[in-house]
């Protein structure tokens, strides 16, 4: 198992190559001058040049590219335009809130998606079947920031049992974001539970397992859902990263103090510092998140890391 893990991030080295490169660049795909912008448009000359040597625009490319390698080793990324604060403490102390929302985001998801998909195909093509997919279906077509507004305005506004935003000590804080930022994840892992169900009941083992006298529920959660899990392990991976990146909708509607806010704000203000290192951030976790998944996929189905 554990050469098996070694090849999996010796393989990551080139994409993390190819990854700081377009970071790098980033700042240079901008139209217009990115001192000019970050300054503002109405900032004079003087300013507008202080800008550029403080981005480090003056220097020549590959130089610049240096200097950016020597600040991922070094995790000294420079100051925040906006606040003047360091960017590792910026993103330090906004990362961890994502992270929580997210983890309780995916519970919901797993939870409902696995319930709901299991439940379909152990009733496939009846009325309860059809409910379960109706379920699903909406929960990928309804809009998170309307989904949001709706719950705060059932279960915070008009019956006051959870607060409107916010993140303080409670779980009840985490409700309501967490639920609108699962819900379309939810749908997506009951349709591949579903499918992948259906797909390994066709399967000789699980007749066997059922012909030995096995219970119904021993032979889908014991035999039949182990070995769907593989297609599911591998979406939930990538939701996660979505959830890890993407929940700037769902910060922003419950006014949650993470990542996503963060990016938010810093486009806003122009803070390409910080925008800079949230996408290398971004790119880094779902790197991480594949090399788990690849690591489940061993432990679920240890054929896997022998062939490959």
């Amino acid at each position: 198992m554990g050469k098996y893990i070694a090849k999996r991030i010796i393989g990551m080295i080139p994409t993390l190559f190819f990854i700081t490169i377009f970071v790098f660049l980033f700042i240079h795909f901008i139209p217009g001058d990115p001192a000019r912008l970050a300054a503002g448009l109405d900032a004079s000359e003087q300013t507008v040049a202080q800008m550029r040597q403080q981005l480090g625009l003056n220097e020549p490319l590959i130089v610049q590219y240096k200097d950016f390698l020597v600040s991922l080793f070094t995790f000294n990324f420079g100051d925040s335009l906006r606040t003047h604060q360091p960017v590792t403490v910026e993103i330090g102390s906004r990362f961890m809130p994502t992270l929580l929302l997210s983890l309780a985001s995916l519970f919901w998801a797993i939870i409902f998606g696995l319930l709901i998909g299991v439940f379909s195909a152990r009733n496939r093509n009846t009325w309860k079947d059809h409910l379960g997919m109706i379920l699903a279906v909406a929960g990928i077509s309804i809009p998170s920031f309307w989904l949001g507004l709706m719950l705060m305005q059932y279960f915070s506004v008009r019956f006051g049992w959870f607060p409107t935003g916010g993140m303080g000590s409670g779980w009840r804080d985490y409700v309501l974001p967490s639920l609108t930022l699962g819900m379309g994840t939810a749908a997506v892992v009951a349709r591949f539970t579903r499918s992948s169900m259906i797909e390994v009941s066709k399967e000789n083992y699980l007749r066997l397992a059922r012909a030995k006298g096995l219970t119904e529920r021993s032979v889908v959660y014991g035999h039949g859902l182990r070995n769907a899990l593989i297609p599911i392990v591998t979406m939930i991976g990538l939701q996660m990263g979505f959830m890890l990146g993407g929940s700037v909708v769902v910060e922003t509607i419950f006014n949650w103090p993470g990542v996503g806010r963060l990016l938010i704000d810093s486009v806003s203000y122009r803070d390409y510092t910080v925008i800079r290192v949230l996408l290398l951030l971004f790119s880094v976790e779902f790197l991480v998140i594949n090399l788990i998944v690849d690591v489940l996929y061993g432990l679920l189905n240890p054929k896997i890391r022998f062939e490959k």
